[in-house]
């Protein structure tokens, strides 16, 4: 209680942009230090990189959202399958009901307001599949894409900037229809899914492939942004997060299925089998 009684009442805005601009120093010792520091602290197996000497990287930031060699991260060659976006943890999974989603036990969120209140991207997922997947801020942090498809709709969200670890996750109520976040409507080869990028306290920046930095949401950026010339195959990079938080796949009912051995606290790589489409 203490934990989410401080997150409400610090100033998580200002705290997110001052960790962004340190985590862009190019001081040479600070970086190095905290690069040490983050690596000893969470374990960090830098060898799957493909920077992996310390000193290569200009800043923190740019170690934090170091790519890794594609071999560690391989991408299945089969349309029918959805692979994982994102390393972290599978924090729920399932069907929609009645226009709601599982954030916790006894903790559900509306649909529709996770769309930013968009009723007619809504209706695309009504009784459809969701799954939500925390990445930890010692997890790689590039999302890529699950299945292939076509870029149609990007809704930028403002909002709050809770934690969006496990124990923001049980104790905060409509956690993530309160957060900044970015939602990508595709068309895929299962029908409309999207993929929505949640902002979190202390994140520096959510950044898209196609229209770069969104988040911070301090500069002038438009609420609704339209892109029919984007098209990303199945493990292409969408993005990357400057720091932990989540990423959410919604599908359409009877699109997919999900492995039946996921379920709840389930770690995840990129690339990983996590479902099949029906329909192919």
């Amino acid at each position: 209680m203490i934990f989410i009684f401080f997150q409400k009442v610090l100033p998580k805005h200002f705290l997110s942009r001052l960790l962004g601009r340190l985590a862009h120093s190019r001081c040479r010792v600070f970086k190095n230090w905290t690069i040490k520091i983050f690596i000893k602290y969470f374990e960090i197996d830098l060898s799957e990189a493909v920077v992996t000497e310390i000193d290569h990287f200009p800043s923190f930031n740019d170690f934090f959202i170091r790519k890794l060699k594609p071999e560690v991260r391989p991408i299945p060659n089969d349309p029918k399958i959805i692979a994982a976006p994102a390393d972290g943890i599978i924090s729920q999974m399932g069907q929609i009901q009645k226009g709601n989603l599982l954030q916790a036990k006894n903790h559900l969120y509306s649909l529709e307001e996770l769309l930013g209140g968009d009723i007619e991207t809504s209706r695309l997922f009504q009784n459809g599949q969701f799954c939500t997947i925390y990445l930890s801020p010692k997890d790689y942090h590039r999302v890529h894409m699950p299945i292939s498809g076509k870029l149609e709709k990007m809704i930028y969200v403002p909002g709050k900037l809770f934690s969006v670890n496990h124990k923001s996750v049980k104790g905060i109520p409509r956690l993530f229809n309160q957060n900044e976040r970015v939602i990508c409507l595709f068309e895929t080869a299962a029908g409309p899914m999207t993929m929505i990028f949640v902002g979190a306290m202390l994140v520096g920046g959510i950044v898209t492939q196609w229209s770069g930095k969104v988040l911070p949401a301090k500069v002038s950026f438009p609420v609704e942004q339209a892109n029919t010339l984007v098209f990303l195959n199945q493990g292409e990079e969408a993005g990357f997060f400057q720091w932990g938080s989540t990423v959410i796949l919604l599908f359409g009912e009877q699109q997919i299925e999900w492995r039946a051995d996921l379920n709840s606290g389930a770690r995840i790589k990129v690339g990983e089998r996590i479902g099949l489409l029906n329909n192919l």
